[in-house]
């Protein structure tokens, strides 16, 4: 097959996941909210309850992150923070971590990040939003709307190696050979 038969394929295939993320984005529409609990999280030497995370906007992005400790969770966290302007601009947007404020401090002026970040340690915030296993906590993010006094949860899903979250998938998925083992590095130097 030819480069340009197979860039047809491919781009047919293409098509089709544009397809299914109108259907995935109209089942999302229609999906039933989740009352959730006014969870309280550490922030610095302060703390906040989850309707304080809103700030202005009616809706918030939580990233459940697995802490410093998880380099595709940095990975995650780097691309993020590349296009918080954007995601700030329509929703709020919080990355929380089982670390501690000052882990989190000091990561986060490592990485550069500007996001919001809080501490959930202590409270059954990752357990009960469904982002731990036998192995610990585990990566995603959820997406609250507020009304009223309530917090609802309206949509969730799950990190992984491969995932839309991530820009390194998608461009590694156009070289023959995939990641090809690639793993994430806090840095390449």
């Amino acid at each position: 097959m030819t480069y340009a038969e197979r860039r047809q394929e491919l781009n047919n295939f293409r098509q089709q996941i544009a397809q299914l993320r109108v259907q995935m984005r109209e089942l999302q529409s229609h999906r039933e909210s989740e009352p959730v609990a006014d969870y309280e999280f550490r922030e610095g030497n302060q703390t906040a309850h989850l309707r304080d995370l809103f700030g202005d906007h009616d809706t918030l992005f939580v990233v459940h992150n697995m802490g410093k400790a998880c380099p595709y969770c940095t990975l995650w966290a780097d691309g993020m923070n590349g296009v918080l302007p954007h995601l700030e601009n329509r929703a709020a947007f919080v990355l929380s971590s089982p670390d501690s404020p000052e882990i989190q401090q000091a990561f986060a002026q490592e990485r550069g990040w500007g996001f919001r970040m809080v501490c959930h340690a202590g409270t059954s915030f990752a357990e009960d939003m469904g982002y731990t296993s036998e192995h610990g906590f585990e990566p995603g993010v959820s997406v609250f709307r507020r009304a009223g006094n309530k917090v609802l949860r309206v949509g969730d899903t799950s990190f992984g190696p491969g995932d839309d979250f991530c820009l390194v998938w998608p461009l590694f998925d156009m070289i023959p050979e995939g990641p090809d083992g690639w793993q994430p590095r806090y840095n390449f130097s």
